[in-house]
């Protein structure tokens, strides 16, 4: 970012701080949601866990970041929308070009360019899923020529996958489904994604292990389009009231979630 930018932002915030009440949670909502409803977009998957959502038995998305959403969009009184994609490089896309509001995905530095992000509320490793035939225990023996890896397209962890593979290289798929259907059907050795999505697909690929180890540690964290201040600056604060007043711990724990941390 640069100072010319930096600044105006600052002043932008400033501003807002300093307007009377009703006239700087009208500038948040015109900032964070203008088109008057708060467009959310979350990522899918066949099970859901700290980033990714599934559906409901009525239809409607459910997981952290779906309860996440409803808590911002209560505060500010907005109506809902929320668009689901099969990766979170999908969703960064869609941030950039304007047509979500906010989501939530994994940091890394290429994203940073295109980008905003908030606070983060999970500190994430990585690390791979292997198959039984595949012996592999620890993640430095993915490393080797012939092993398969898949990894989901546009994300901050086939990224990070390909940065230290050096004998072998990450394949690109659209979605989780995806993935674990190649990971059955011994189209792969291991697959790339946090560990705890990895967990729940365990079941779903018989014989199948998490890894000892990781290839990356980065934070989930709450993502905006860039240019928005007023919205970063409110959604920053949001998210540090949620962690201190216990919210975002009892959203871990009614999820399932009770032995991982939030981040500080």
């Amino acid at each position: 970012m640069s100072l010319v930018h930096t600044l105006a932002s600052a002043i932008a915030v400033l501003a807002a701080a300093t307007m009377p009440g009703a006239a700087q949670d009208a500038a948040v909502k015109a900032e964070l949601a203008p088109t008057g409803t708060l467009r959310v977009g979350l990522i899918e998957a066949p099970t859901a866990g700290l980033i990714f959502v599934s559906h409901a038995k009525d239809g409607k998305p459910e997981g952290v970041t779906a309860d996440l959403s409803a808590d911002i969009a209560q505060e500010l009184g907005l109506p809902l929308a929320v668009t689901l994609f099969p990766n979170s490089g999908a969703a960064a896309t869609a941030l950039q070009a304007g047509t979500i509001d906010i989501s939530y995905m994994p940091v890394d530095a290429t994203r940073r360019q295109v980008i905003d992000f908030g606070p983060g509320y999970y500190d994430l490793e990585s690390t791979y899923l292997a198959t039984a035939a595949s012996g592999i225990a620890d993640v430095s023996q993915v490393d080797r020529p012939g092993i398969r890896v898949v990894a989901i397209d546009g994300t901050t962890t086939i990224r990070a996958s390909a940065r230290t593979l050096t004998q072998t290289q990450p394949v690109g798929v659209p979605s989780v489904a995806e993935a674990v259907e190649r990971m059955r059907m011994g189209q792969a050795d291991a697959f790339a994604l946090s560990r705890d999505t990895l967990q729940p697909i365990v079941p779903q690929v018989p014989g199948s292990r998490i890894v000892d180890g990781g290839f990356q540690q980065t934070q989930v964290a709450v993502a905006l389009p860039k240019g928005r201040p007023i919205a970063l600056a409110y959604v920053t604060a949001w998210l540090a009231e949620a962690k201190k007043s216990g919210l975002v711990r009892r959203i871990f724990d009614e999820r399932g979630f009770r032995g991982d941390a939030v981040a500080p």
